[in-house]
């Protein structure tokens, strides 16, 4: 008699969401420092906005290559997800180092 299931051990693991290096004081994603995307890692230099969802907290943040991202943590399937914000022309326009002027998505 075989004992093991087979289709557990075919599945696929599940999709991972982007890696996000954070400060965690007293929570859980208190602050990022960090984060991988397109296999290129990014250093936050600025957190620009915060605030809170219902899913969880969620952050605008200016990232080492001049663009603006946001960073939204999912507590329940304990993943982030990240996003470019629209108008990430920072190093183009030469207006490094601020958040300031970038429209929400």
């Amino acid at each position: 008699m075989n004992t093991s299931n087979d289709s557990e051990s075919s599945a696929a693991p599940p999709p991972r969401g982007p890696d996000v290096e954070c400060y965690s004081g007293y929570t859980y994603a208190q602050e990022p420092r960090a984060f991988r995307l397109d296999n290129k890692r990014r250093a936050v230099t600025q957190v620009c906005k915060r605030w809170r969802e219902p899913a969880g907290p969620r952050f605008e943040v200016l990232a080492d290559d001049g663009a603006t991202y946001v960073l939204a943590y999912d507590e329940v399937a304990d993943q982030w997800h990240v996003s470019a914000k629209r108008g990430n022309n920072a190093k183009r326009s030469g207006r490094g180092g601020s958040c300031a002027g970038f429209r929400d998505i």
